[in-house]
């Protein structure tokens, strides 16, 4: 029995030395942890409250009309311009060829008015010319009156020949007068031709303008991507009616690139300015280090734009540390952060000015 008790106190006393020294071992790693937490902290400004950013940007239809084809999938990678989703054309076509017909019986109708304000003006060039040959005839009847007229007080004509000769001075006058109507008529005929021309001209532009609005909508009947990127969840269904404005999906735009917007409290923004270096780490890829630099800073507190700013003047005031989102931007190759995604969490660090 005494040989198993002496055993069993050896083994109690080496399990003792094993406690002692892994507690001994803990201890250590502890104090270390702490020290470099320690020194971490007096060094950098941290924080976990952190994320990944992208532009996502909705994508809108710009016209109205049924789903007709769908060319992309959840999550589909796409480039910029490529097609996405076309809308049902039929009707807008028809209406495109009753406008084009529009348009060219517009057009019929100026080239008529103009071919007839041409004529006009023609018309009274001559009517013109024929005021000139008028008073011509007018004048010389006028002469050959006086001179019958001195004749006829001289006894050397008859009666009857003076009165021919006045009554031809009387038609000529007539004639002149008539000339010079037809005249004052052509030009008021194309002055009443050139507002006509004005109005025709006006149909055409709002012809040509009803045209333009149906081309646009044949134009955004196929929607297509406007960035390199990918796709988010596929929502739409082929026959589903889409109105003018409604979002159709959205696209996470990779050509503006990607950053993080970290959320610091407001006692470490002291410490910090535009252009300080960042160490970053993504929960995602462990113990992955990324760089970059901080780029701008919030004007206001993250709880300000929110929907309900808080409102401290009620009188139940907590007092609760504020936080600033800095937006600091990655400074690796682009290819080097094809892996991020946008919202995956972060930890960043800053060292103090």
């Amino acid at each position: 029995m005494s040989t198993e008790l002496k055993k069993y106190e050896r083994l109690d006393r080496i399990t003792v030395k094993i406690t002692y020294f892994l507690a001994l071992i803990i201890l250590v790693i502890l104090l270390i942890w702490g020290i470099i937490s320690l020194v971490a902290h007096w060094r950098y400004e941290n924080t976990n409250d952190a994320q990944v950013q992208e532009y996502i940007n909705p994508i809108v239809s710009r016209a109205n009309g049924y789903v007709e084809e769908i060319h992309y999938t959840d999550h589909q990678q796409v480039h910029q311009g490529d097609t996405l989703i076309i809308l049902d054309r039929d009707e807008a076509l028809v209406q495109q060829k009753q406008a084009q017909a529009a348009l060219k019986t517009a057009q019929a109708q100026l080239q008529v008015l103009i071919s007839t304000v041409n004529t006009a003006t023609s018309n009274t060039a001559i009517s013109k010319a024929n005021i000139d040959a008028a008073n011509a005839e007018l004048w010389k009847e006028e002469q050959e009156y006086q001179r019958y007229k001195n004749l006829l007080e001289n006894e050397a004509v008859t009666q009857q020949r003076f009165e021919n000769i006045e009554t031809e001075l009387k038609v000529a006058k007539a004639k002149v007068n008539a000339v010079k109507k037809g005249y004052e008529a052509s030009k008021n005929q194309i002055n009443d031709i050139e507002a006509q021309i004005q109005v025709a001209k006006a149909a055409v532009l709002e012809k040509e303008a009803v045209l333009n609005r149906i081309d646009l909508d044949l134009k955004y009947a196929v929607i297509t991507a406007p960035a390199d990127g990918y796709m988010g969840k596929k929502t739409i269904q082929a026959g589903q009616l889409i109105q003018k404005g409604q979002t159709i999906g959205f696209l996470v735009d990779q050509s503006q690139g990607k950053w993080i917007v970290a959320n610091f409290e407001e006692t470490q923004i002291a410490n910090m300015q535009i252009g300080q270096p960042v160490n970053i780490t993504i929960d995602a890829f462990g113990a992955k280090e990324f760089h970059g630099k901080i780029v701008s800073f919030s004007p206001a507190t993250g709880s300000q734009f929110s929907l309900l700013p808080p409102d401290n003047a009620t009188g139940n005031f907590v007092k609760i540390t504020q936080r600033f989102p800095v937006r600091i931007q990655f400074t690796e190759y682009p290819n080097e952060l094809q892996s991020l995604r946008a919202g995956m969490n972060a930890e960043v660090s800053v060292h103090k000015l």
